[in-house]
């Protein structure tokens, strides 16, 4: 007779047919990946041979497959009624003694003689394999003990197999009914209720970029994040770094957690109550980065282990403090997706904003609102509507196929809404926390997840555009073509695009949208005159030992997501090169600035850095700059000085980098200057001693070399980079570094606009060009006719 009952240490990967592919993997990693400390709680798992007798013993087999012929295969108006009926048919039955026995056995020799806590978990035959993984269609139920809870809870995980939504994702996928078996893992609770618990992707989940690894976690158990409820905790690693045992966290993501799940007193029987999480813990992350950077190591191994990228559930037990991984299965979505081929959806107008949240995928969707409170209400659904709901679960899935988006109250990146849109390749817009309220049911509306994780729903129709790009056929021309950036959020998509890196990132954009602060505001917090600014600062900077740390950390992870994006390649971060009345918007911005006639002239760049005024802002940047350097280890990343008027003035800036902790020269750093003033073109075989590299800013040069403010209405038209004068600068400058032997690039639109402007520039024999991600392809074509031509 066959095993009807087997143990963890009993179960490899290939016994999918006998446990399912969820049990198969926890006894693999059980097994297999133990000895490389990957916690995985014991357990035993009953199998197929069991399900089988079951329904034979009971009699069931020929009337479930009654119920599922008289189903209506076309429009399910009949599904409710035919699966509960099948659901009923095996809840009414009873257990085979010898199997009843065989359970309480293992269940007592697990908890070595005591009633020990479980997690009853659904794992079906045709379940979490590569090809059709909906996650969630079976039945779980948690902190069940005692002989008697034990055994109905094997029994509801049977009936489970005919839910509704099981049924249906079955008749999608092309499965018989009859040939699919439940098994039924039975494993040691970890008490995340009075802990934390969280998922994970071996894959950044919305671009899929292979080499970061995404958690996202809350406290108490882990079903509010599969259910959309709160908004999680997230946290972003990067794998090269890891590897080499830097601290390799990119980024960490507060969220709201307002809930927290935990079990109810229920004699043995799973029974779970959503509590509000006190105010403190909303403010604090649900693991510290040690235990980040431990899961970020399991899920490596675990992807390593599976050759394949991975999507893992953990749990952190609040009693004992250890960490687990309770579940892993292959990550689905990006697996099938060639990289060549990309879509670019941009939105050509703007309008009001109903609302926003975390946006899922990378399209554009226009269609009907229909607000639903259940999946009972799917009758009012139509085909290419978008749905608007509280927060959906495995139950919503067979109406899920209908819509051309999702937008939900609640939710995060990892939650069931999210998880569904991206398999269903539609846009969403999760925890946005008033869609329901905001959005009429029937009003035309437009979802766009194309403006970085921040996802917008606009009333009306707006027009937008989808544009195929093919890289497949793209050639990287002899001269380097890079990219120009400033918005982390876009810097994993982007990063497939065929480049050589960044020739400059901007930092001022993640100072404006991530640290929103002025430095010297939190510097001199306690001089703040403002209390509302003040109020606002104390608001943003929650959680953080100091204020200045606020800065250098929320800086250092805006960076170090592009440096990571692009990695090894060069990334170029420019030094803030804001002007004062820019400054001036920063949150406090205003008592820190001086009142100027002409920003684009003054208190600029260089200058700033080491003038009495900002010389401390200026030490918080280099402070993030080796942080993402050396404690992150992402070494890829080189510095450009911005607006530097004079010998003396680059002299000084170096100096003062060099005091901060960034040498030039150590550990492979170089700096590298902006050329844009007709100075930098003068002196700049002077300047060659002092830096490393050289960028043209053909805006500022073409400026400031013909006397014309590129911002006059007035004087505008005058303004051309292809003006002989212009030109003449920069071929004085590329010639000038060559001689030097510096590597000299520009950054601008003229050379993907103008072909002639790249011929020229090819012709001087420039290092390399960079772009915004939009000019891009055109540029390379450009290079590329210009280099055959030569």
């Amino acid at each position: 007779m066959k095993a009807l009952i087997k143990k963890f240490s009993e179960i490899n990967i290939q016994d999918v047919p006998q446990v399912g592919g969820k049990n198969a993997s926890l006894g693999e990693m059980f097994n297999e990946l133990s000895s490389e400390g990957v916690q995985v709680p014991d357990g035993f798992a009953t199998t197929s041979e069991a399900f089988w007798l079951f329904l034979k013993e009971n009699a069931l087999e020929d009337k479930l497959e009654l119920l599922m012929k008289e189903l209506d295969h076309k429009e399910y108006t009949n599904l409710v009624e035919k699966g509960k009926k099948a659901r009923d048919l095996i809840l009414d039955a009873s257990l085979p003694k010898g199997f009843s026995e065989e359970i309480l056995k293992a269940y007592h020799d697990l908890g070595k003689g005591k009633d020990v806590e479980v997690a009853v978990r659904s794992s079906a035959t045709a379940e979490d394999l590569p090809q059709a993984s909906f996650a969630g269609q079976h039945e779980s139920f948690l902190n069940i003990s005692g002989d008697e809870a034990v055994l109905e809870a094997v029994k509801k995980c049977f009936a489970s197999l005919y839910t509704d939504r099981a049924i249906k994702y079955r008749e999608d996928q092309g499965f018989k009914h009859r040939d699919v078996a439940l098994s039924v893992g039975i494993q040691k609770m970890v008490r995340s209720d009075c802990g934390s618990s969280g998922v994970g992707f071996t894959i950044e989940p919305e671009s899929g970029f292979p080499d970061v690894i995404h958690l996202s976690g809350v406290w108490g158990l882990g079903e509010n994040i599969v259910q959309g409820t709160v908004n999680p905790d997230e946290f972003y690693i990067f794998k090269p770094t890891l590897k080499l045992e830097k601290n390799a966290i990119l980024q960490k993501k507060l969220g709201r957690k307002e809930k927290t799940m935990v079990y109810a007193e229920s004699n043995g029987h799973s029974s779970t109550v959503n509590i509000e999480t006190e105010a403190s813990k909303q403010d604090q992350f649900v693991l510290n980065d040690e235990e980040v950077l431990t899961l970020g190591r399991w899920a490596l191994i675990i992807e390593e282990h599976y050759d394949k990228p991975m999507d893992i559930e953990w749990a952190k037990d609040g009693v004992s403090k250890e960490l687990f991984i309770t579940q892993a299965r292959p990550e689905t979505v990006h697996r099938a997706l060639r990289e060549e081929l990309q879509y670019e959806y941009k939105l050509r107008e703007k309008g009001e904003i109903l609302v926003s949240g975390n946006a899922i995928g990378s399209k554009i969707a226009v269609g009907t609102a229909r607000i639903l409170e259940s999946p009972r209400e799917a009758d009012k659904l139509k085909k290419g509507d978008i749905l608007v709901t509280e927060t959906t679960s495995p139950d919503w899935d067979p109406i899920l196929k209908r819509v051309s988006g999702v937008i939900t109250d609640r939710g995060g990146r990892t939650s069931h809404a999210a998880i569904v849109a991206r398999e269903l390749g539609v846009p969403a817009v999760v925890g946005t926390y008033h869609a329901t309220q905001n959005i009429k049911d029937g009003e035309t509306i437009t979802v766009s997840c194309v403006e970085g994780k921040t996802g917008f729903v606009y009333k009306g129709s707006l027009k937008y555009e989808k544009e195929e790009l093919d890289f497949s056929s793209v050639k990287l021309p002899k001269t380097e073509a890079k990219l120009i950036l400033s918005d982390p959020e876009k810097a994993f998509q982007l990063s497939f695009y065929p480049n050589n890196g960044v020739g400059l990132l901007r930092m001022e954009f993640i100072i404006t949208h991530m640290v929103k602060v002025h430095p010297m505001a939190l510097i001199r917090f306690k001089e703040l005159k403002d209390q509302e600014v003040k109020k606002a600062v104390e608001e943003l900077t929650t959680g953080y030992a100091n204020k200045e740390e606020y800065f250098i950390d929320q800086l250092a992870q805006g960076i170090a997501s592009m440096a990571a994006a692009f990695y090894p390649k060069e990334v170029i971060v420019r030094m803030s090169d804001f002007k004062t009345n820019e400054y001036a918007n920063l949150i406090g911005g205003t008592q820190f600035e001086p009142l100027e006639e002409n920003p684009m002239l003054g208190f600029r760049g260089a200058s700033r850095y080491y003038h009495d005024l900002y010389r401390e802002g200026f030490t918080l940047e280099c402070k993030a700059i080796q942080k993402v350097r050396e404690d992150m280890g992402l070494e890829n990343v080189k510095v450009m000085i911005p607006f530097c008027r004079t010998l003396e003035e680059g002299r000084k800036v170096v100096l003062l980098m060099e005091d901060n902790g960034l040498k030039r020269g150590e550990k492979g750093l170089e700096i590298y200057m902006m050329v844009e003033i007709p100075s930098n073109v003068i002196l700049l075989e002077e300047f060659a001693e002092i830096f490393d590299g050289f960028s043209i800013g053909s805006n500022d040069l073409t400026q400031l070399t013909l006397g014309i403010d590129r911002d006059s209405q007035l004087m505008g038209a005058l303004f051309d980079e292809n003006d002989p004068a212009a030109k003449k600068m920069i071929s004085m400058a590329i010639e000038k570094a060559r001689k030097a032997g510096k590597k000299i690039g520009l950054c601008g639109q003229a050379p993907s606009d103008f072909p002639e402007f790249a011929s020229f520039l090819v012709n001087e024999g420039i290092s390399s060009i960079s772009f915004n991600p939009d000019a891009l392809l055109n540029g390379i074509k450009n290079i590329n006719k210009a280099e055959e031509k030569n």
